[in-house]
Protein backbone atom coordinates (compact mmCIF):
# COMPACT_ATOMS: atom_id res chain seq x y z
CA UNK A 1 0.00 0.00 0.00
CA UNK A 2 2.83 2.34 -0.89
CA UNK A 3 0.64 4.32 -3.11
CA UNK A 4 -1.92 4.84 -0.31
CA UNK A 5 0.80 5.95 2.01
CA UNK A 6 1.91 8.74 -0.46
CA UNK A 7 -1.88 9.60 -1.71
CA UNK A 8 -3.33 10.54 1.97
CA UNK A 9 0.79 12.64 2.13
CA UNK A 10 -0.69 14.39 -1.02
CA UNK A 11 -4.26 14.73 0.79
CA UNK A 12 -2.98 16.07 4.45
CA UNK A 13 -0.43 18.78 2.46
CA UNK A 14 -3.56 19.63 0.12
CA UNK A 15 -5.23 20.99 3.43
CA UNK A 16 -1.67 21.79 5.82
CA UNK A 17 0.02 23.66 2.84
CA UNK A 18 2.92 24.99 5.87
CA UNK A 19 4.13 21.32 6.16
CA UNK A 20 6.43 20.11 3.88
CA UNK A 21 5.74 17.87 0.98
CA UNK A 22 9.07 15.79 1.50
CA UNK A 23 7.90 15.54 5.18
CA UNK A 24 4.87 13.86 4.90
CA UNK A 25 5.97 11.51 2.42
CA UNK A 26 8.40 10.46 4.48
CA UNK A 27 6.74 10.47 7.42
CA UNK A 28 3.79 8.12 5.86
CA UNK A 29 6.48 5.76 4.81
CA UNK A 30 8.72 6.07 8.46
CA UNK A 31 7.56 2.56 9.57
CA UNK A 32 8.38 0.85 6.33
CA UNK A 33 11.66 2.69 6.53
CA UNK A 34 12.35 1.89 10.44
CA UNK A 35 11.49 -1.88 8.65
CA UNK A 36 14.33 -1.85 6.16
CA UNK A 37 17.37 -2.15 8.15
CA UNK A 38 15.59 -4.60 10.29
CA UNK A 39 14.80 -6.89 7.28
CA UNK A 40 18.18 -6.51 6.12
CA UNK A 41 19.00 -7.64 9.42
CA UNK A 42 16.75 -10.67 9.30
CA UNK A 43 14.72 -9.92 12.28
CA UNK A 44 12.06 -8.90 10.76
CA UNK A 45 10.68 -10.96 7.46
CA UNK A 46 7.96 -10.93 4.31
CA UNK A 47 6.80 -14.60 3.77
CA UNK A 48 4.96 -14.57 0.36
CA UNK A 49 1.52 -16.96 0.29
CA UNK A 50 1.03 -15.57 -3.24
CA UNK A 51 1.72 -13.84 -6.73
CA UNK A 52 -1.28 -11.80 -6.39
CA UNK A 53 -1.41 -7.87 -5.08
CA UNK A 54 -1.04 -8.08 -1.01
CA UNK A 55 -0.40 -11.66 -1.26
CA UNK A 56 1.94 -11.57 1.90
CA UNK A 57 2.33 -11.84 5.68
CA UNK A 58 4.86 -9.36 6.40
CA UNK A 59 6.25 -9.72 9.63
CA UNK A 60 7.31 -7.26 11.10
CA UNK A 61 7.01 -6.55 14.77
CA UNK A 62 9.24 -4.49 15.83
CA UNK A 63 8.72 -1.97 13.50
CA UNK A 64 5.26 -1.75 12.93
CA UNK A 65 3.94 -2.59 16.06
CA UNK A 66 1.29 -0.56 17.48
CA UNK A 67 3.76 0.65 20.71
CA UNK A 68 6.40 1.25 17.81
CA UNK A 69 3.92 3.15 15.45
CA UNK A 70 2.94 5.46 18.41
CA UNK A 71 6.61 5.85 19.72
CA UNK A 72 7.62 6.85 16.16
CA UNK A 73 4.76 9.14 15.44
CA UNK A 74 5.64 11.04 18.93
CA UNK A 75 9.41 11.50 17.72
CA UNK A 76 8.56 12.65 14.30
CA UNK A 77 5.77 14.95 15.94
CA UNK A 78 8.43 16.33 18.66
CA UNK A 79 11.35 16.73 15.91
CA UNK A 80 8.70 18.42 13.79
CA UNK A 81 6.93 20.85 16.01
CA UNK A 82 10.46 21.36 16.92
CA UNK A 83 11.76 23.29 13.46
CA UNK A 84 8.42 24.14 12.03
CA UNK A 85 5.96 24.71 15.60
CA UNK A 86 3.43 22.96 17.14
CA UNK A 87 0.61 22.58 14.43
CA UNK A 88 2.97 21.00 11.71
CA UNK A 89 4.49 18.74 14.21
CA UNK A 90 1.04 17.47 15.25
CA UNK A 91 0.30 17.29 11.56
CA UNK A 92 3.99 15.37 11.42
CA UNK A 93 3.31 13.07 14.11
CA UNK A 94 -0.49 12.41 12.65
CA UNK A 95 0.76 11.31 9.43
CA UNK A 96 3.21 8.77 10.49
CA UNK A 97 0.55 6.48 12.53
CA UNK A 98 -1.36 7.34 9.56
CA UNK A 99 0.61 4.07 8.39
CA UNK A 100 0.03 1.65 10.96
CA UNK A 101 -4.30 2.77 10.96
CA UNK A 102 -3.88 2.19 6.88
CA UNK A 103 -1.85 -1.33 7.60
CA UNK A 104 -4.52 -2.36 10.12
CA UNK A 105 -7.22 -2.12 7.28
CA UNK A 106 -5.27 -4.30 4.49
CA UNK A 107 -2.81 -6.21 6.75
CA UNK A 108 -3.53 -9.70 7.46
CA UNK A 109 -4.03 -10.63 11.12
CA UNK A 110 0.03 -9.70 11.56
CA UNK A 111 0.59 -6.63 13.57
CA UNK A 112 1.64 -6.88 17.20
CA UNK A 113 0.46 -4.44 19.72
CA UNK A 114 3.70 -4.57 21.27
CA UNK A 115 7.48 -5.04 19.99
CA UNK A 116 8.29 -8.68 19.23
CA UNK A 117 4.85 -9.31 20.23
CA UNK A 118 6.16 -9.37 23.33
CA UNK A 119 3.05 -11.31 25.79
CA UNK A 120 1.77 -12.66 22.38
CA UNK A 121 -1.04 -10.40 22.76
CA UNK A 122 -3.31 -11.03 19.86
CA UNK A 123 -2.18 -10.17 16.36
CA UNK A 124 -4.06 -7.51 14.79
CA UNK A 125 -5.21 -6.45 10.71
CA UNK A 126 -8.83 -6.61 9.14
CA UNK A 127 -7.26 -8.46 6.04
CA UNK A 128 -8.36 -6.31 3.05
CA UNK A 129 -5.48 -7.89 0.78
CA UNK A 130 -7.82 -11.20 1.10
CA UNK A 131 -10.39 -9.06 -1.43
CA UNK A 132 -8.11 -7.30 -4.11
CA UNK A 133 -10.60 -5.89 -6.11
CA UNK A 134 -11.48 -4.07 -2.32
CA UNK A 135 -7.87 -3.22 -1.34
CA UNK A 136 -6.72 -2.03 -4.51
CA UNK A 137 -9.86 0.11 -4.77
CA UNK A 138 -9.29 1.89 -1.82
CA UNK A 139 -5.81 2.96 -2.47
CA UNK A 140 -6.73 3.71 -5.97
CA UNK A 141 -9.12 6.54 -3.83
CA UNK A 142 -6.51 7.04 -1.53
CA UNK A 143 -3.96 8.31 -5.04
CA UNK A 144 -7.39 9.56 -6.75
CA UNK A 145 -8.09 12.17 -3.98
CA UNK A 146 -4.19 13.15 -3.13
CA UNK A 147 -3.69 13.67 -6.66
CA UNK A 148 -7.31 15.98 -7.57
CA UNK A 149 -6.75 17.92 -3.71
CA UNK A 150 -2.95 18.17 -4.34
CA UNK A 151 -3.20 19.94 -7.63
CA UNK A 152 -6.61 21.96 -6.63
CA UNK A 153 -4.30 23.36 -3.81
CA UNK A 154 -1.64 24.15 -5.53
CA UNK A 155 -3.54 26.05 -8.54
CA UNK A 156 -5.44 27.67 -5.17
CA UNK A 157 -2.09 28.59 -3.61
CA UNK A 158 -0.74 30.41 -6.64
CA UNK A 159 -3.96 32.35 -7.10
CA UNK A 160 -2.96 33.85 -3.48
CA UNK A 161 0.53 34.22 -3.94
CA UNK A 162 1.97 37.73 -5.00
CA UNK A 163 3.23 36.18 -7.85
CA UNK A 164 2.06 37.22 -11.36
CA UNK A 165 -0.46 34.78 -11.93
CA UNK A 166 0.82 33.44 -15.49
CA UNK A 167 4.18 32.37 -13.31
CA UNK A 168 2.16 31.13 -10.65
CA UNK A 169 -0.24 29.26 -12.07
CA UNK A 170 2.32 27.40 -14.23
CA UNK A 171 4.20 26.93 -11.46
CA UNK A 172 1.44 25.56 -9.43
CA UNK A 173 0.34 23.55 -12.75
CA UNK A 174 3.81 21.52 -13.10
CA UNK A 175 3.84 20.83 -9.42
CA UNK A 176 0.62 19.56 -9.07
CA UNK A 177 1.02 17.67 -12.47
CA UNK A 178 4.48 16.28 -11.34
CA UNK A 179 3.16 14.83 -7.80
CA UNK A 180 0.08 13.72 -9.49
CA UNK A 181 2.26 11.39 -12.00
CA UNK A 182 4.51 9.81 -9.28
CA UNK A 183 1.44 9.43 -7.26
CA UNK A 184 -0.12 7.28 -10.24
CA UNK A 185 3.44 5.26 -11.12
CA UNK A 186 3.35 4.45 -7.24
CA UNK A 187 -0.30 3.04 -7.43
CA UNK A 188 0.98 1.23 -11.09
CA UNK A 189 3.97 -0.16 -9.24
CA UNK A 190 2.21 -1.09 -6.57
CA UNK A 191 -0.34 -2.88 -8.54
CA UNK A 192 2.60 -4.42 -10.80
CA UNK A 193 4.59 -5.93 -7.52
CA UNK A 194 7.42 -3.57 -8.32
CA UNK A 195 8.28 -2.14 -4.32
Amino acid sequence: MFAGHFGLAAIIKAKQPQVPLWALMTGTQLLDIAFVPLFLAGVETIETIGDGHGEAFIHAGYSHSLASALLLSILAGLLSWRKWGRSSGLVIGGTVFSHWLLDLLVHRPDIPILPGNIGGLPLLGIGLWRWPVISITVEALLVLIGVVLYFWSAVKRSESDGVSHTAGKGRALLAGSVVGLLLVLSLVTDLLGIN
